[in-house]
C-alpha cells in the first residue's frame, strides 16, 4: 500500500520551513500537523484536498498579515 502512494504524482508542499503556530498549522506549507503526518498514506484525492485547504489557510494568513500592517 505504501508503494502505491510513494509513486503518486502529487509532491509534498513542504518547503523545509517548519514552524507550527498555536493551531498546529505549519507556517511553511500551511498544512495541519495531522495532514503532514498523514501525507505519505493519503490518496491522490486526499492530497489535493489537503493542498486546497493549505492554500486557503495561506491566503487567510497573508490577508490577516496585511490587515495587521494597516493598523
Amino acid at each position: 500500500m505504501l508503494d502505491k502512494h510513494l509513486n503518486s504524482k502529487t509532491d509534498s508542499p513542504c518547503i523545509r520551513q517548519c514552524t507550527l503556530n498555536d493551531q498546529d498549522v505549519c507556517l511553511g506549507c500551511f498544512r495541519l500537523i495531522n495532514e503532514i503526518t498523514d501525507w505519505t498514506y493519503a490518496s491522490e484525492p486526499e492530497r489535493r484536498t489537503i493542498l486546497s485547504h493549505a492554500e486557503q489557510r495561506k491566503t487567510l494568513y497573508n490577508k490577516n498579515l496585511i490587515q495587521a500592517d494597516k493598523q
